[in-house]
């Protein structure tokens, strides 16, 4: 399925970790190679999000990890590069943290008793907010209870933060619940994060400013973007996240060259926020 062109929750966060890790990724494109950490989320996503095609009394430990290598297998039917991360990983050692991770989420759930619809689970939305920017995200599950109470579920394969770094974390369920008032016309009553890492859940209880919050940090963040348009400037933010970092040689701040932006990649990105 093709959904619509859109800033989203992860592009945002990426624009205040680096602004020129954005610049590389949104507009310039620069291709990177699959990142052994991500490629593993995704796939214990794909997992998660098929355990509950099974029937309820069918969802255990074994029947979940039984899923990870036809998961993967269509993961790499779709883009075969995946398979690179195999350059630098032991394919055993590397299956079986996918393994470790898919049997912590029963440490943290009982999916014999939940029923998300498939419709509500890896949902992409898109919406066009107050001011006119079209923003999207997609949430991993959402569960709608039977008077009708909405609780939003995002599953992370790392650990949990410190609470002094859980702001894209608390961002993005304030995004998520901003779309989905958008979209169903009512405010979701939880949200929850499940760090399959470190066996830990973080529950948020929904408020009336939060999606304010949410609107405030996105028109923050593309106004922030505009001006660096503006300016045909987006500056490095060093953080220990540099040490992962795909573009350490056109990084200024790594002693690499930054290429000229491209002004078509940067006209794309006006044309693709903003909505006609």
């Amino acid at each position: 399925m093709r959904y619509a062109p859109a800033l989203s929750v992860s592009r945002i966060n990426d624009f205040f970790s680096c602004p020129l890790k954005f610049r590389y990724r949104v507009i310039d494109r620069i291709p990177e190679p699959p990142a052994p950490a991500a490629v593993r989320g995704t796939l214990v996503h794909a997992v998660l999000e098929n355990l509950y095609d099974l029937p309820a009394q069918d969802r255990t430990p074994e029947a979940a990890e039984a899923l990870i290598d036809p998961a993967w297998q269509a993961l790499v039917d779709k883009d075969p590069k995946l398979e690179e991360i195999f350059l630098t990983e032991d394919r055993a050692a590397w299956m079986s943290k996918v393994a470790s991770l898919v049997r912590a989420y029963f440490r943290q759930e009982n999916p014999t008793r939940l029923n998300p619809a498939a419709e509500n689970r890896e949902r992409m939305i898109t919406e066009v907010l107050p001011s006119g920017l079209r923003f999207r995200g997609a949430v991993d599950r959402i569960d709608v209870a039977g008077d009708g109470a909405i609780r939003i579920i995002d599953y992370k394969t790392g650990r949990k933060p410190h609470p002094r770094y859980q702001g894209e974390a608390i961002f993005q369920l304030r995004a998520y619940a901003l779309l989905i008032s958008l979209a169903e016309g009512r405010m979701p009553d939880l949200g929850h994060l499940i760090y399959l890492g470190s066996n830990e859940t973080f529950p948020y209880r929904y408020g009336p400013a939060d999606t304010q919050r949410a609107l405030g940090r996105i028109d923050g963040a593309w106004s922030a973007i505009s001006d660096c348009l503006e300016a045909g400037k987006f500056r490095p933010t060093t953080s220990k996240l540099c040490d992962w970092c795909s573009f350490q040689d056109r990084c200024p701040a790594f002693g690499g060259s930054e290429p000229e932006m491209s002004a078509s990649g940067a006209e794309r990105l006006r044309k693709v926020a903003v909505s006609a």
